[in-house]
């Protein structure tokens, strides 16, 4: 992402011109935009015009519109952005008030105006702008006839190719067609790395699946490399890592993430940190509950005490159409902030990021046990037709007592 121009007012109000320049950046610009915002940006209309005849004439031009945001959507496989709208400036082609929906491409700038520029939302343009915290890991998670070609970047797991090509069972006597099978199906996956994979880019291409497949997968890849004298591959063939993963599906990722070999390969990445962090909490669940809680109600409280030592929030909290629910989880960053914690705020289209919302999106490891939270709770007068059901009228979920959740998390 390039920022081209940036004017924040004392009151936090102001702009920033960007011009997205690859995919990741689309997702930024996707959690950046709100409802009530304003957005100027070219656009393409078709306009009619009548004649003095009377004959009514349609034609596309191009013109710049300026529109307060009403709805936002984003198409995660193609990284289309559709941000729709009333006009809010004069236009001669386009009456104040008329309805229309911008396209934001990449490689053209955009104006995004904001009442109020809050700190996830700077935070987010200074790392969609800095070069250095882009990730560059590639991965293929496969099994025997199924395999997942991806890529991870610090905000998004983008699974690049889905491959699913039926390998015959090997019967006795004769693998033949086994064979033929297995070498159709790692010649698309090969295909698929040349196709999707950038090696001036990436620091390390993972190789995972249950069984022996990667292994087998491992020298196909370099055979075939050999025999075509691809001088790229063989060239990258330190990149290359295999690990074992108990599924060739999108979820082996995590598993793929916590190898240890791959957590020294990637221990500068958001994205190992991450998931790192959701580790610690998970542990810190199961050795002593009293130092990890998960829920707005529990955090908050624990925040308020200064306890925090490790903040996890997942972006599409920040996402919220509501301004009030939006502002409780920022001040909540804040606070964690301003007691020396430390915040991570987790890409929903993370596996870690999909972990965490099982938590309600946010979560915290205490730098010291508070057991009287829950008694806290159970204190408080509620009524009873209220009392199992937290602010948004939804079950209520209490950090550390309900461990089947956990469970079903962990797996």
């Amino acid at each position: 992402m390039k920022l081209v121009k940036q004017f924040i007012e004392k009151d936090k109000s102001g702009y920033v011109t960007l011009i997205p320049e690859e995919f990741e950046d689309m997702w930024h610009v996707y959690n950046l935009i709100q409802k009530h915002d304003q957005l100027r940006a070219v656009t393409i209309r078709r306009i009619q015009s009548e004649s003095s005849t009377g004959s009514v004439d349609s034609q596309r031009i191009r013109l710049t519109l300026s529109i307060s945001v009403d709805n936002v959507d984003f198409d995660t496989q193609v990284g289309m952005l559709r941000i729709s709208g009333r006009v809010i400036v004069e236009n001669p082609h386009v009456k104040l008030g008329t309805f229309h929906t911008i396209d934001l491409e990449m490689n053209r700038s955009f104006t995004l105006i904001k009442p109020e520029w809050d700190v996830i939302a700077l935070e987010r343009v200074q790392e969609a702008c800095d070069i250095t915290k882009k990730a560059d890991v590639a991965a293929v998670v496969c099994q025997e006839g199924l395999a997942n070609v991806c890529l991870l970047t610090s905000s998004m797991t983008i699974i690049r190719q889905h491959i699913d090509c039926p390998v015959p069972r090997k019967r006795k006597g004769s693998v033949t067609n086994y064979e033929k099978g297995l070498k159709r199906f790692f010649e698309q996956i090969y295909q698929a790395i040349l196709r999707h994979i950038d090696f001036d880019i990436v620091k390390c291409v993972i190789l995972g699946s249950p069984g022996f497949v990667r292994e087998q997968l491992y020298d196909y890849i370099f055979a075939e490399a050999v025999r075509t004298d691809n001088k790229t591959i063989m060239q990258n063939r330190a990149k290359f890592i295999v690990v074992h993963t108990s599924t060739g599906h999108k979820q082996a990722l995590q598993e793929v993430m916590n190898d240890p070999s791959i957590k020294i390969k990637l221990a500068d990445t958001k994205a190992a940190q991450e998931v790192q962090a959701l580790d610690q909490f998970y542990e810190m669940m199961n050795m002593d509950p009293d130092r990890a809680f998960y829920g707005f109600k529990d955090v908050s409280k624990a925040a308020e005490r200064g306890a925090i030592g490790t903040l996890l929030v997942t972006d599409e909290l920040f996402r919220a159409a509501d301004v009030v629910k939006r502002r409780q989880y920022i001040g909540l960053v804040e606070s964690a902030r301003a007691s020396g914690g430390k915040v991570f705020v987790f890409s929903s289209l993370h596996v870690s990021g999909e972990n965490l919302n099982q938590l309600t999106g946010v979560a915290a490891i205490l730098n010291f046990p508070l057991p009287d939270l829950d008694d806290e709770e159970e204190e408080e007068e509620v009524p009873e037709d209220e009392a199992d059901l937290d602010e948004d009228g939804l079950p209520r979920m209490h950090s550390n007592q309900n461990h089947d959740i956990l469970d079903a998390v962990l797996g």
